[in-house]
């Protein structure tokens, strides 16, 4: 395995956009398919944003304690992105997408994120070492 970067972040308003902007140049600089990029970015923006929502609310923690981390690398085909952080323990792989409304009117907003991240991911993978959530999103290079 490769590692291709990496970023460390402290959760805030700021962070998805940090970290969009930072695969996005990664994209551009490894000439990666335009719909690997998407769906890369699609994938990082709704993990890390439900990371920095609801990882860290409600916790005790200066800013200085809270961190998050984003891991690129490659294993022959494949991309891993890894989001690490210190928030509350919470293993997306486990949950269960909701049901796909039947009609427009009746559809909710929100919590179908999972549901995106299973359709363009290869896998998600989930653990939690040391007090650290681990999520790693795989990818195909040639998608």
């Amino acid at each position: 395995m490769q590692t291709i970067g990496s970023l460390s972040l402290v959760p805030g308003p700021d962070t998805v956009t940090q970290a969009l902007g930072w695969l996005e140049t990664l994209a551009e600089r490894l000439q990666w398919p335009p719909r690997l990029g998407f769906q890369l970015g699609l994938c990082l923006d709704e993990a890390l944003t439900n990371v920095v929502l609801y990882g860290f609310q409600g916790r005790a923690k200066s800013a200085n304690d809270a961190e998050v981390r984003i891991v690129l690398a490659q294993r022959g085909a494949d991309l891993l992105v890894d989001i690490i952080d210190n928030g509350t323990a919470f293993d997306p792989t486990r949950q269960e997408a909701p049901p796909l409304a039947a009609s427009l009117e009746d559809a909710d907003i929100g919590g179908h994120g999972l549901r995106l991240m299973r359709h363009y991911l290869q896998d998600i993978q989930y653990h939690r070492e040391n007090g650290r959530n681990h999520l790693r999103m795989v990818a195909k290079l040639d998608s």
